[in-house]
């Protein structure tokens, strides 16, 4: 199951302000994991999977039981939570591809491209975080952090890596959006004219990626002695191809299977959850547990695949990554900072990925901000799990994707959820409280709320300037 570990931003089209009760000497780890499905972990509902130091952190901080993505892929997500803003303003609205995928990376927001068949030429999709952005790491750089990436980036070509964004150091990011392999070597020889996991090297035939990641993890926080550090782990698991170690795969065959049940996928949350409690036990061993903040979140909903051998299983949401759905936007959320956030707390609280720089920087000490933020301060949550934001909640796929997948606008307003569909599909409608599997659709039986939605829909288009389809001529 996907965690997601939220602090949230303060909105504003304008300057917002922060707490005055700042502690500038705290350390930041935020673990972005990629595909991990909101039921994933046990504390969430996971019948099959082992995620005990998952676990452990939601039963030591605050878990988040409405926490979505950005998006419902990946580059999206990954720009929203490190500048702040809906994807929407960024551009990217799609995931990225890679060079030997024919990526360009060059995309202007003024392109269109037509789609075989359908009837609209949809916007094609920023492909690299622009330099103009400024970053989490960016924004901690004035207060002395020390900003280390590890994994996944996939957020543009060479110029546009972690270390063009504020990083001072970046281990396996590069425009690729999954692992050839997660056993080292990792790259097969043909990718190899392409890239290189930058500074991660082959080490040992055979080693599994995640404990790599573990391993590179607790070196930099070893070295750092007495300074502050921002880490953005960012594991490439447990996105495809499935892979995992064999004694762990052997051990889930033997394991009665619920909801979920496969053992290979197994396999990798385990070792996902494994090197977290590896680097979670490396604080506690350097006495770094209560001055630092440990954020734990996922990109997108889980993966099914082929669904008669679905790779997880979401349920009781509704579908999987890429869709509209519960199951391709909510993901699970914990924070954990002991002696700033009580131990044991849920909130049921709507939150998103683009909350992320207010919160922390609300902690940093930083009063106000000139930039376009889109996001939420998540502080006053901390303190209390019952505090309830007031504000709607958005999402833009302005793309088709596969066979099924047409461009839609999403907006969250209350317990309500409009899809809106850019083709002319009728729009669905859905009361997540009463109705979490959206199951029933309420556009026909409740027109005066759809059409409230509607209009705050296209109200937010028109405020972030969004891309839209245009149907051909």
């Amino acid at each position: 199951m996907g965690f997601q570990m939220v602090l949230v931003v303060v909105f504003s089209m304008g300057n917002f302000s922060f707490a005055q009760d700042a502690d500038e000497n705290f350390n930041i780890l935020l673990i972005h994991v990629d595909d991990l499905g909101w039921t994933d972990i046990g504390v969430l509902g996971s019948d099959f999977y082992e995620t005990p130091n998952i676990d452990k952190l939601a039963a030591e901080g605050i878990l988040f039981t409405n926490s979505y993505a950005a998006a419902a892929i990946c580059s999206p997500t990954r720009a929203a939570l490190l500048t702040g803003k809906y994807p929407a303003r960024t551009g990217i609205t799609d995931w990225i591809r890679a060079k030997f995928q024919g990526g360009s990376g060059m995309a202007l927001p003024s392109d269109y491209e037509e789609n075989e068949g359908k009837e609209w030429k949809t916007p094609k999709n920023q492909g690299f975080l622009v330099h103009e952005e400024i970053t989490l790491a960016e924004r901690l750089l004035p207060y002395g952090y020390t900003n280390l990436h590890v994994g996944k980036w996939h957020l543009g070509e060479e110029g546009y890596y972690p270390e063009d964004q504020g990083f001072h150091f970046n281990i396996g990011g590069n425009d690729l959006g999954q692992p050839p392999s997660y056993f080292d070597p990792y790259l097969p020889e043909n990718l190899v004219e392409y890239y290189e996991f930058k500074n991660l090297p082959p080490r040992k035939t055979g080693e599994f990626l995640m404990d790599r990641e573990g391993d590179e993890v607790v070196a930099f926080i070893q070295k750092q002695g007495d300074k502050k550090f921002f880490i953005h782990w960012a594991p490439y698991a447990v996105h495809t191809p499935i892979m995992g170690k064999g004694g762990l795969i052997e051990k889930y065959k033997q394991k009665e299977k619920g909801n979920q049940g496969n053992p290979v996928y197994a396999a990798l949350v385990e070792s996902l959850d494994q090197n977290i409690g590896k680097v979670i036990g490396e604080l506690e061993r350097l006495g770094l547990t209560r001055k630092t903040m440990v954020i734990f979140t996922s990109d997108n909903g889980g993966l099914i695949g082929n669904p008669t051998q679905p790779i997880t299983n979401n349920y009781p949401l509704r579908s999987q990554k890429g869709y509209p759905y519960e199951g391709g936007i909510r993901v699970p959320t914990i924070v954990r900072w002991p002696g700033k956030i009580a131990p044991g707390q849920v909130s049921n609280t709507p939150i998103i990925s683009i909350d992320w720089i207010p919160t922390i920087m609300e902690y940093v000490g930083e009063k106000t901000t000139k930039r376009t933020l889109d996001g939420k301060s998540l502080v006053a949550v901390f303190q209390n799990p019952e505090h309830t934001i007031p504000r709607d909640l958005f999402w833009h796929f302005p793309h088709y994707r596969g066979s099924d997948v047409v461009p839609y606008a999403i907006v969250r307003s209350g317990d309500f959820k409009l899809i809106h569909y850019f083709d002319g599909s009728e729009a669905e409608l859905f009361d997540l409280k009463k109705d979490p599997k959206e199951s029933q659709n309420l556009i026909n039986s409740d027109p005066i709320i759809a059409e409230e939605l509607i209009g705050k829909l296209n109200t937010w288009l028109a405020q972030t300037n969004a891309r839209l389809p245009v149907r051909l001529d």
